[in-house]
């Protein structure tokens, strides 16, 4: 169970580093968030595999992706986030 945690919480560093560096522009996110950011694209990027290739049908809708999954997933969650912090800040 350790290990599992330690390599969600690697991939998810991994990820959210490496999706930071692929979207332009400024992201005000400490290292925590970008973790979170990295394990959040491994859901997603998990979803977007089940949905388009039906691979590991078993195992559900929601579940993790390897680490280009991981990383799609990422800069996708990483273009919301900024997409919807624009919008908000358009509002304000």
């Amino acid at each position: 169970m350790l290990g599992l945690i330690i390599t969600i919480l690697i991939v998810g560093a991994i990820a959210g580093f490496v999706a930071r560096l692929l979207v332009p522009g400024r992201q005000d996110l400490s290292i925590v968030a970008t973790i979170v950011l990295g394990i959040i694209g491994s859901f997603i990027g998990g979803m977007l595999g089940y949905l388009l290739f039906h691979k590991d049908a078993d195992d559900g809708f929601f579940q993790p992706a390897g680490i280009i999954g991981s990383i799609i997933g990422a800069v996708i969650a990483l273009l919301i986030w900024q997409w919807s912090k624009r919008r908000s800040s358009a509002h304000s």
